[in-house]
C-alpha cells in the first residue's frame, strides 16, 4: 500500500476553552521546548515550590507540569516509536469572562500505511508511529501552545494558572495539569480533522480522508456515522444538540458505568415540563432542588437582570431558586451574587439561540447549584414567571445516564450555532461525572484520563483490531453474588480473558476467579465472594492471539444483602430482539404492577397487576405491545409497588 501523509497548519489544531495500567511497552513522551528566551518555559521568575511542583522558576513549573503530564500518557500508552510534543507559551484570546486555555494538534497525520487497522483514513502521528512499530516521519508528533495571559490576570483580578500537581488550586487559580493532559488527548487522536462548517474532509482529492475519529462519530438522527454522510449531512450533524454520539465499542460500555444519574429541570407548576440544562464547572455538581423561581433584580440598567451586581430584590430572592440573564459578567460572579441574596439555586438563561450552555469558572466558596437553560426554554419560564410563581425540581432522572441518549451512546459536543475548535472533538457537557474532554475546564479534573482512554482504545491504540473490542459489559448486584455480562464485536482474535475487582475505579486491581459461561455470543458468570454492600469495579483482561495484552471495559455494582428488600434486576438478554428475561423481590406480600414503557413514558405492556407473595420471583416480556411487536428502540420494565417504582432500561433489536 502506498503510505500517505499530510502535515497539518498549526491553525488546524482543536482549541480547549475555558489509568490504567497493565500495558507492553509504555510509550516515551517528550516535552519539546518551543519558547524564546525568557518566556514561557524559559522564564525565570523565581516563585516558590508549590503542590509537589519543585521548580523554583516559573519557567521550571510549566516544564515540570508539562513532563508530570507526558508521563502519565506515557504509562497508559503502548508505543514503541517516543512521542514529540512541541510546545510554547504564548498570548492568546483572554478576557474577564472567556479565555481560550490552549490549543493542540497533530503536526502531521499519515494513511495506507503498514499497520493501519482501515485503509482511507487519517491517523494522527503518533498513533500511526505506533501502529507501524517506526517513526513515519521526521517531524514532531503534536503542536500544543498554552496561553501566557492566564498568568498577567486577564480572566479577572488575581487569576493564574495553578503549577501544583495536587488538585489543591484556589479558588482564583486554574490547574494547569488538567488542561495540558486534554490537550495532549487531542494531539493523540481525540479528534476530528474534517470540517464541521463546510463538511469536507481533510486533504485534497484524490487523498480526501475521514480521519479514523470519523468512524465512531454516530448521528442517531440520520443513522449515519460520520464517514458514511456527504458533506452537507456532517455539516447538520455538527450542530445536531443531543444526537451526535460516540458508538466505538469499548468507549460506550465504559461511559455506561462511569457516567450518574441525568439531572433535569423540572417545571411542577403552573405548567409542566421538561428541560435539559447546562452545568457549572463550580458548584455542586449533583444535586436535588426544588422551589420557586424569582427573576433576579440588581438595579443597573440597561439589563437589571444579569446579576452583575448586588441584587436589590435579595429578599424575594432568598429561599428561593435565582433567575438570570447571562451576559456582561463571569458566571462565578452572578452565581455569587445570587448566592449572597439567599438564593438556593440559580437558573441563567442564555442570551442567544442555541442550546443551554455549559458555564466555566472556579469558586469553591459557591455551595449553590448553578445550571443553565437555552435562550427558548429560558424566555418560556420567565413568560411565565409574570403570571405569578413557577415552581421547578432540578434533580436526578435515575432512567439515564448524564452526558448519553436515552439509547445509551454517549454524546459529543453539538452546540447551536457551532463552536469553532470546541464542537464535535469535545464530549458534551451534560456529563456527569465530569470528563477530561469536555470542551470547559472543571474543578473535580486533575489527574485522571477518565473515558478518554477508552476512546483511544476504540481508534487502536492499544492494537486490538476493532472488531475485537466490546460490544457490552455490565455488572449487577444480587444476593448471590455480582452478576457480569459481556460479549465481543467479534471474538475471533481473542486467545483468553480474565477477570479483574478492585473496590474502586482507580484500582488496585486483583484478578477474581469467576466460572462463566456463553450463550448466543454473550457471556456471564456470577461473583460469588462480593460482599454485600461493598461496591466492587470490574475490568476484563484479555490476550488476543497473537500475545497483545488488553484491560477491556468497567462496570460496577453492589451485592445485595439476602432479604435486604425489594429489587428488580437488569433484563436479560439486553439488547433483546425477541424477548427478554429479568428477576424481582419483594420484601413483603406486594399489589405488582409490572409494566413495559417506551421512552416516552406511555405504557405499551402491562405484564402483571395483582398481589404476589413475597419472596424471588421471574417476568419475561416477549418484546411485543399489546396490538403486537413493538418497534426497534429503547424502552423499560418497570414495578411499582408500595415500597417505590423500580425501573430497568431495555434496547430492542430487530
Amino acid at each position: 500500500m502506498k503510505l500517505r501523509s499530510r502535515i497539518l497548519a498549526p491553525a488546524l489544531a482543536a482549541a480547549f476553552t475555558l489509568a490504567l495500567a497493565g500495558f507492553a511497552a509504555a510509550a516515551t513522551i517528550v516535552i519539546v521546548n518551543n519558547d524564546g528566551a525568557g518566556e514561557g518555559f524559559n522564564d525565570a521568575t523565581p516563585v516558590a515550590p508549590v503542590g509537589g511542583n519543585p521548580g523554583t522558576t516559573r519557567g521550571q513549573q510549566r516544564m515540570n507540569v508539562f513532563v508530570q503530564a507526558a508521563n502519565i500518557w506515557g504509562g497508559i500508552l503502548p508505543s514503541a516509536v517516543t512521542i514529540e510534543v512541541r510546545s510554547a507559551f504564548n498570548p492568546l484570546t483572554c478576557s474577564a469572562t472567556s479565555a481560550v486555555l490552549g490549543s493542540a494538534g497533530p503536526t502531521t497525520v499519515h494513511a495506507n500505511f503498514a499497520g493501519a487497522i482501515m485503509t482511507n483514513y487519517w491517523y494522527y502521528q503518533a498513533l500511526a508511529n505506533r501502529l507501524n512499530g517506526t517513526d513515519l516521519s521526521a517531524n514532531q508528533d503534536i503542536n500544543a501552545q498554552f496561553n501566557t495571559n492566564i498568568d498577567a490576570g486577564c480572566f479577572g483580578p488575581g487569576f493564574t494558572w495553578y503549577y501544583g500537581f495536587d488538585g489543591l488550586e484556589g479558588p482564583t487559580q486554574i490547574e494547569l495539569l488538567p488542561v495540558v493532559l486534554h490537550e495532549m488527548g487531542h494531539g493523540l487522536g481525540f479528534s476530528t480533522q474534517t470540517s464541521g462548517t463546510t463538511g469536507n474532509y481533510l486533504g485534497t482529492l484524490p487523498a480526501q480522508f475521514p480521519t479514523i475519529f470519523d468512524h465512531f462519530l454516530y448521528d442517531d438522527t440520520q443513522a449515519l456515522h460520520w464517514d458514511q454522510m456527504v458533506p452537507a449531512q456532517r455539516v447538520a450533524s455538527a450542530i445536531n444538540t443531543g444526537h451526535l454520539t460516540w458508538d466505538g465499542p469499548n468507549a460506550v460500555p465504559a461511559a455506561n458505568a462511569y457516567l450518574g444519574p441525568r439531572q433535569r429541570m423540572q417545571v411542577n407548576s403552573p405548567y409542566s415540563a421538561q428541560y435539559q440544562f447546562g452545568s457549572a464547572a463550580f458548584g455542586p455538581q449533583t444535586f436535588n432542588v426544588t422551589g420557586n423561581c424569582v427573576l433576579v433584580d440588581d438595579g443597573t440598567a440597561p439589563s437589571n437582570s444579569d446579576a452583575c451586581e448586588p441584587l436589590v430584590n435579595a429578599g424575594a430572592v432568598a429561599g428561593n431558586i435565582a433567575v438570570l440573564d447571562r451576559g456582561t459578567c463571569s458566571f462565578v460572579i452572578k452565581a455569587q451574587q445570587a448566592q449572597a441574596a439567599g438564593a438556593i439555586a440559580v437558573i441563567v438563561v442564555n442570551n442567544a439561540a442555541g442550546s443551554a450552555p455549559g458555564m466555566a469558572g472556579s469558586d469553591p466558596t459557591i455551595v449553590i447549584p448553578v445550571v443553565s437553560l437555552s435562550q427558548a426554554d429560558g424566555t418560556t419560564l420567565k413568560t411565565a414567571l409574570l403570571g405569578g410563581p413557577v415552581n421547578v425540581n432540578i434533580g436526578p432522572d435515575p432512567s439515564f445516564k448524564a452526558g448519553e441518549t436515552n439509547a445509551g451512546l454517549p454524546l459529543m459536543y453539538a452546540p447551536n450555532p457551532f463552536a469553532s475548535g470546541s464542537s464535535v472533538s469535545h464530549w458534551d457537557t451534560s456529563m456527569q461525572p465530569n470528563t477530561l474532554m469536555e470542551p470547559a475546564i472543571n474543578n473535580d479534573l486533575h489527574d485522571n484520563v477518565d473515558l478518554t482512554v477508552n476512546v483511544f482504545t476504540d481508534i487502536g491504540w492499544f492494537g486490538f483490531p476493532t472488531a475485537t473490542l466490546l460490544s457490552m459489559f455490565d455488572a449487577e448486584g444480587r444476593e448471590d453474588g455480582i452478576v457480569l455480562r459481556w460479549s465481543f464485536t467479534d471474538p475471533s482474535d481473542i486467545g483468553s480473558v480474565a477477570i479483574e475487582r478492585a473496590t474502586s475505579k482507580d484500582g488496585p486491581w486483583a484478578p477474581v476467579g469467576v466460572d462463566w459461561s456463553e450463550l448466543r455470543g454473550t457471556y456471564s458468570g456470577v461473583d460469588g465472594s462480593a460482599v454485600a454492600g461493598t461496591t466492587y469495579s470490574y475490568r476484563l483482561d484479555v490476550t488476543d492471539r497473537g500475545g497483545n495484552v488488553s484491560k477491556l471495559g468497567l462496570a460496577t455494582a453492589v451485592r445485595t444483602a439476602p432479604g435486604s428488600g425489594t429489587f428488580l434486576t437488569r433484563p436479560f438478554p439486553n439488547p433483546a430482539s425477541q424477548g427478554t428475561t429479568f428477576a424481582f423481590r419483594l420484601a413483603q406480600p406486594e399489589f405488582v404492577r409490572l409494566s413495559v414503557l417506551d421512552a416516552g413514558g406511555r405504557t405499551v405492556r402491562t405484564l402483571h397487576q395483582g398481589m404476589m407473595e413475597a419472596g424471588a420471583h421471574t417476568g419475561a416480556w416477549d418484546g411485543r405491545s399489546e396490538r403486537g411487536e413493538v418497534a426497534a428502540g429503547v424502552y423499560f420494565v418497570r414495578m411499582q409497588t408500595s415500597q417505590g417504582v423500580n425501573t430497568q432500561r431495555i434496547a430492542v433489536v430487530r
